[in-house]
């Protein structure tokens, strides 16, 4: 058995899949950037809209909402592009090609 983070893949399927543990590491990565993200996006809304309410007072829960939702869009925004490079990790990394809708052409 190998082991994956907390959950265990059998040695037959992890051999057939090489690259599964560079996958659910890059996945890993992928989400805690995301939180990450969402923690310093809402912390920095937040005190951006405190520095505003100085000259413009308006009721705190307001502050709170937009905080949340900026930083739930940061950090979605974040987490799937970087979800999406672990995607194209693992295709390349299962058939040793690039996907074809990604241009390796410098000159784009």
């Amino acid at each position: 058995m190998v082991n994956l983070g907390l959950s265990r893949v059998d040695d037959a399927v992890a051999a057939r899949h090489p690259g599964l543990e560079e996958f659910a590491a890059c996945q890993s990565h992928a989400f805690m950037k995301g939180v990450f993200t969402f923690v310093t996006g809402t912390g920095a809304t937040f005190g951006l809209l405190m520095f505003i309410k100085r000259k413009f007072p308006y009721p705190v829960q307001w502050s709170f909402l937009v905080s949340a939702i900026a930083g739930s869009v940061a950090s979605y925004r974040v987490t799937s592009m970087e979800c999406q490079k672990c995607s194209n990790l693992w295709l390349f990394l299962e058939t040793g090609q690039l996907p074809k809708d990604i241009s390796t052409d410098p000159h784009d």
